[in-house]
């Protein structure tokens, strides 16, 4: 009985130590914002050098309900830091609690945050990019296409990312969980309605920043074709928008190591050249 207990202990204690990401030049828990008696915190690295840095903004995904700074973007951590990118990965307030515009409002409160405080992690605030997957990836092109002079960044790069709600809400014929993200329940007309109204892809505009999007071809959650037409879009409003498209990709970039991806090694050659 006593061994299986300390067995137990022993694995608890080494996924909880495999779960905590820590490395030199890395700062974690920084509150950037506080709404009511929520503090939103955010992890912050800066290079070893004089800088300013291109940065980076992370933004996890879950689906607007679950997940932290540490949850499905973590792959990105590594490789972002062994390319000198200063990078900082945030929280938001999570569905249902919270509906939009909450998380939205969290990711423009955590870009006026990051340039309040370029001096202090070293950050170049004319080669910023937001990088968010699946819900993170629709909350950096949401923050993205509707930015203004205090908001805007020079590039974003949203994973497997469902750019228009109402399409996404079509293919699955049910709300899900986006039902507690719009604080709606019934597909109606109001619903329908504020679907398109928040898509991305009902917002564009010409002058936006350019965009990378990634998505695998075996994406069963948010299809490919999603990334498709925004990029169409994109580029008939004047805008740059390319796609790598992951081979037997499912959705979720966790996934991918198993398949031999450089999808890594291509999103760092873009953002270096993009943010040069």
């Amino acid at each position: 009985m006593k061994s299986a207990l300390l067995l137990a202990l022993l694995l608890t204690t080494a996924l909880s130590a495999a779960d905590t990401f820590t490395m030199p030049g890395l700062k974690q828990d920084i509150e950037f914002a506080k709404e009511g008696d929520v503090s939103l915190t955010l992890d912050a690295f800066t290079p070893e050098g004089a800088g300013p840095f291109a940065t980076c903004i992370l933004v996890h995904g879950g689906g607007f309900t679950k997940g932290d700074k540490h949850s499905f973007i973590k792959p990105l951590f590594e490789p972002l830091s062994k390319a000198g990118f200063a990078w900082f990965t945030i929280n938001y307030r999570l569905a249902p609690q919270h509906q939009w515009p909450a998380c939205v409002d969290d990711v423009n409160s955590a870009i006026r945050w990051v340039k309040a405080h370029a001096a202090e992690y070293k950050v170049d605030v004319k080669r910023i990019a937001l990088i968010g997957e699946s819900a993170g990836g629709y909350l950096v092109s949401a923050a993205g296409v509707t930015a203004n002079d205090e908001t805007r960044v020079a590039a974003v790069v949203p994973f497997y990312t469902p750019h228009d709600l109402v399409a996404q809400v079509r293919m699955r014929n049910a709300l899900g969980g986006l039902a507690g993200f719009i604080g709606m329940d019934e597909l109606n007309e109001a619903t329908w309605t504020k679907l398109a109204i928040i898509s991305p892809s009902h917002q564009m505009r010409p002058g936006l920043p350019p965009f990378l999007q990634i998505h695998g071809d075996k994406d069963d959650k948010v299809p490919l074709a999603q990334s498709v037409n925004f990029e169409a879009k994109m580029k008939a409003a004047g805008n740059s928008c390319e796609t790598i498209v992951i081979p037997g990709g499912g959705h979720g970039m966790g996934s991918w190591d198993k398949l031999g991806s450089d999808y890594q090694t291509q999103l760092i050659a873009w953002l270096k050249k993009t943010l040069k």
